[in-house]
This record gives structure tokens, C-alpha cells and sequence, in this order.
């Protein structure tokens, strides 16, 4: 792409020209050899030179410059009736002006376009055809110059005006036309352009929101195959410690012990499969069991728990159901993983217009001397407040909530989750 050098125009902007150029100097050529008819050129003709190049180079700006290729034309005519230049038939491209004025010209450029025309016309029958002409024509012969340049007559003014009209005004009106139509195609390409940003948004908003709830899914899923697994390990694991210390004599027990673990990680197994299935349906995700059968489990793993109800249970909705029996399920699990084997799981279910889970056990370690405090999660060598902070989103979604704290107490220090989750859908 070239470019101006020093004010200099590019070799593309002379390119743009070259038609308005040729434009012009075909008018011009056009009129200067009508001009050579109507007076030798070895004759003082500088007005009718005047009359053609100022045309001339209004027609070539008539397209960049419609503004003042207007203005040009208006100059050319007053000097043209000043000095009593014949009329010549070479005016008649001034009609390029007019469909450039209209076409390509600003909106005051296209009102004095239009208004020009028919003042041109009354500027026409005033000077030839009123009182005025006959107080001006002791100075010019008008009169002379339209009867050598036509030799109509004294009726020509008037038809002259009304021809000028036409011949000015069609052009003008076909300017118009098509201005307004290119802008009707702008709009409508516009439009059209504005409609597919529109869809383009659409499609990208509905994307976003499949990717969204596809991610959700996902998260969803992993927190509960973390759920299940998670659970059902820390079962089998606390299976398999415990049978270490089981006598060989013992067969019984041992094989009680080896059952346990078969029947948990079958129950994974199929925890597993259920999460898989409900998500690649669609449907809402189950609870693998009652809250009873996940404290049943533990007590199977060795563990004593001390299980308690308060109030008079009621049934919850599928969608509370599960929350709380994977909240339960991770409790639990938390228990199993850090809590002490010589001291009991302690849980709770308070009925009382909402379910209150409460999980209490012994941490291993030493009491120190802090006092009771909030935390986010208790966490031994492992990535921190994974399963706290899925309990807390699965309560945060059904409008419940969770409180996790350690107290340091005589017997060791205890690890307290408490759950809120509402018996009548969230909040």
C-alpha cells in the first residue's frame, strides 16, 4: 500500500481520480470544440474558456468534492450572465453535478442541490423574461445571446426554465434514489450483521452455560466418587489393621473380618457404578443407603460409635436425602482416617425443624493450649479441606450449612463437624 510522501498524494489516491479526471476532460474537450464553433478561437474567447473549464472541473468534482463542484457551477453561471457568455450546449453536464450532489453529497449539500434547481430556473426567467431584463439589457444583450445561441424566440425563458428543470432535476432525483437505497442496503447489511452477533452471543452464552453445568457435573462427580471411595477405604483399611492383631485360632473372626471387607468394597463398587449412571442420565444423584447402614458400617470396621436420635425423624426430600447421607458418609470417613481406635465415634441426629448432624471424635495427638476455635480443616500430611469443603458445598446448594472445630480437651484433642441441613427444601 502506498502512501503521501511530503503532502504529495499516494499513487492509489491518483488512481481514485483517474475516472473523475477523464470525466472532467471529456466535458472539456466536448465543450471547447462547441466554443470553437460559436467564436474562432483567434477571437477574444476567454469567457467562453472560462464557461467550459470552470464546468469541466466541476463535473470531475462532482463524486470527491460534490460540495464545491456545486459552488463552482454557481460561480461559472453568475460570471456566465455578468459577461454575456453565450449559452452553451456543453452545460448540460451540469446535470453530473446535480446526481453527485445528491448521490455522494453531505445533507446540506443535497438541500442547496435541490433548492438550486428550480432557483436556477426563476434566476433564468428573472434575467430573460422580467422587468429586470429589460433594465439590465441597456448594459448586456441578453436578449442576443439566447436568440444566437438557440434562436427560439421571445417565448423561449419560460420553456427553457421548465426544460432546465427536468434536465437538472431527473438526475438529481436518480441521485437520491440511489443514495437512499445504498443506505437502505447498509442497514440491511447492518442488520443482518447485528442478527449474527446476536446468535453469535446466543450460541456463545449457551455454550458457556453447557460448559458450566458440564464442569458442575463433573465437580459434582468427583465429589462423590470421593465420597464413596473415600469411605469405603477408610472401612476396608481400618478392616485390614484391625486384622493384624487377630489370633490365628481366631478363624472365625477372621473370616468375619475379610467378609466385612468384601461386602464394603462391593458396596463401592456399586456407589461407584450408581454415580456414573446418574450422571451420564441426567438424573439427580441417589444416596447409597440409609444414615443408620453408614453408621452400622464402622461399628463392622471395629470402630465403637455411640449413636444417638433425638426427636422424631421425618422423611426428606431426595435431593436433602442424599445431601445428608453423603455428609454423614465424609463425617465419617474424617473419623475413621484421623480419629484415635481407643475412643469412640460419637454421633448425633437432632430433629428439631431442621437435621442437626453432629460427629465428635478424638484426634490423635497431644491437647495444647488453645482454646476452642473454628477451622476450615483438620488435615494430616494430605491436600487440605478436600472433603470439608465438599460437605460445605453440598449444604451451601440445599440452602443448609456447616461449622468444623477442635477442642482441646483432657482426653486429647476432639475434631467436632456440626451439619445443618433443612428438612423442607433450602433456603
Amino acid at each position: 500500500m502506498s502512501t503521501s510522501v511530503a503532502g504529495r498524494p499516494s499513487a492509489e489516491q491518483l488512481r481514485a481520480w483517474l475516472p473523475d479526471a477523464a470525466l472532467g476532460a471529456a466535458v472539456l474537450l466536448l465543450g471547447l470544440a462547441e466554443a470553437s464553433r460559436v467564436k474562432p478561437f483567434w477571437q477574444d474567447w476567454w469567457d467562453l474558456a472560462l464557461v467550459v473549464g470552470g464546468i469541466a472541473t466541476a463535473v470531475g468534482l462532482s463524486r470527491r468534492a460534490p460540495g464545491a463542484a456545486l459552488g463552482l457551477v454557481w460561480l461559472v453561471g453568475l460570471a456566465q450572465l455578468v459577461t454575456g457568455t453565450p449559452v452553451l450546449l456543453a452545460q448540460l453536464s451540469i446535470a453530473a453535478v446535480a446526481f453527485g450532489a445528491a448521490r455522494w453529497g453531505s445533507t446540506a449539500v443535497v438541500w442547496l442541490s435541490g433548492l438550486s434547481i428550480p432557483l436556477g430556473a426563476a434566476v433564468v426567467v428573472l434575467f430573460a423574461a422580467s422587468e429586470v431584463y429589460d433594465v439590465i439589457s441597456g448594459f448586456i444583450d441578453y436578449s442576443s445571446v439566447i436568440d444566437s445561441a438557440y434562436r427560439f424566440g421571445t417565448t423561449w425563458e419560460v420553456g427553457a426554465a421548465v426544460v432546465g428543470m427536468f434536465v437538472l432535476g431527473s438526475p438529481w432525483l436518480a441521485g437520491l434514489a440511489l443514495r437512499f437505497g445504498s443506505r437502505a442496503a447498509e442497514s440491511r447489511v447492518s442488520q443482518v450483521a447485528a442478527e449474527e452477533d446476536a446468535a453469535r452471543a446466543v450460541q456463545e452464552s449457551a455454550q458457556a452455560r453447557e460448559i458450566a453445568r458440564l464442569r458442575e457435573e463433573q465437580a459434582r462427580m468427583a465429589r462423590d466418587v470421593h465420597d464413596v471411595v473415600g469411605h469405603s477405604l477408610a472401612v476396608i483399611l481400618a478392616q485390614a489393621e484391625s486384622a493384624q492383631y487377630i489370633e490365628d485360632a481366631d478363624t472365625e473372626k477372621l473370616k468375619q473380618t475379610m467378609a466385612t471387607i468384601a461386602t464394603s468394597a462391593r458396596t463401592s463398587l456399586q456407589d461407584v457404578r450408581q454415580v456414573l449412571t446418574t450422571t451420564r442420565s441426567g438424573s439427580a444423584p441417589s444416596r447409597g443407603g440409609s444414615l443408620d447402614s453408614l453408621v452400622e458400617n464402622v461399628r463392622a470396621s471395629g470402630h465403637e460409635v455411640a449413636s444417638t436420635v433425638v426427636g422424631q425423624p421425618q422423611p426428606l426430600p431426595p435431593e436433602l436425602e442424599t445431601v445428608a447421607y453423603r455428609v454423614l458418609q465424609e463425617m465419617l470417613t474424617n473419623a475413621i482416617k484421623h480419629g484415635r481406635r481407643d475412643t469412640p465415634v460419637t454421633v448425633e441426629r437432632h430433629w428439631e425443624g431442621e437435621l442437626r448432624i453432629e460427629v465428635r471424635n478424638v484426634v490423635q495427638g497431644e491437647p495444647g493450649d488453645d482454646v476452642t476455635q473454628p477451622i476450615r480443616a483438620v488435615h494430616h500430611g494430605g491436600a487440605p479441606g478436600q472433603g470439608i469443603d465438599g460437605m460445605r458445598r453440598r449444604l451451601d446448594a440445599v440452602g443448609g450449612r456447616l461449622d468444623v472445630r477442635r477442642r482441646d480437651e483432657a482426653g486429647g484433642p476432639t475434631f467436632t463437624a456440626t451439619a445443618w441441613v433443612p428438612v423442607r427444601g433450602g433456603s
